[in-house]
């Protein structure tokens, strides 16, 4: 699966992505960029969850992790599962 279409799959719905840290260790993330799904003090300040330009590089997916609440990153190379619960 290719960044554009994790994009489309992560404003659409929660994602759970597994990958492989800059570390090496092996992260289990539930994520989305459903706008919905965001506490409004996590809200970027900008429309960010649309703008193409928002995301930090081709190479990188930034999303919001429901289970630390907060936004995370994501590179697309280390994913190992991308799926939508």
């Amino acid at each position: 699966m290719n960044r554009e279409e994790m994009l489309v799959k992560l404003r659409s719905g929660v994602c759970r992505v597994v990958f492989t840290k800059v570390n090496g260790e092996t992260r289990d993330m539930r994520c989305t960029l459903v706008r919905d799904m965001i506490p409004e003090n996590q809200l970027p300040v900008t429309d960010e969850l649309t703008e193409k330009t928002a995301q930090p590089s081709t190479d990188v997916v930034r999303v919001f992790d429901l289970l630390a609440d907060g936004w995370r990153s994501f590179k697309v190379d280390n994913v190992t599962s991308f799926e939508v619960e």
